[in-house]
């Protein structure tokens, strides 16, 4: 299981932005190992963020994303209390699901 998602969520003025930097190492499949053996495929392919059950954000990535994603979002709505929920699910079936709180 991949290292926990830092997620940052502030709400200001009816409006609640969202920062996620996703641990993962999303390797493209065309990469080369020291000894030259290609480096299978290994990426986030799709990311889920809810805010109390609703979806607020959905997105696909795909290999063509940097080692570590960050993500950064805006949402109406979020009050400072509230959770904010990001999941992800990556090509080889892997999952990781985390949450903040809105400042």
């Amino acid at each position: 299981m991949a290292d926990p998602m830092k997620i940052r969520a502030a709400a200001n003025g009816g409006v609640t932005e969202v920062k996620v930097l996703m641990s993962h190492p999303m390797e493209t499949g065309l990469r080369k190992d020291p000894s030259g053996a290609v480096i299978p495929a290994h990426y986030i392919t799709d990311v889920t963020a809810t805010h109390n059950g609703k979806p607020v954000l959905q997105c696909r990535l795909s290999q063509s994303v940097s080692q570590n994603p960050y993500l950064a979002f805006k949402f109406k709505g979020g009050a400072k209390g509230e959770k904010v929920q990001v999941s992800w699910v990556d090509n080889k079936g892997d999952k990781r699901t985390d949450e903040a709180t809105i400042s």
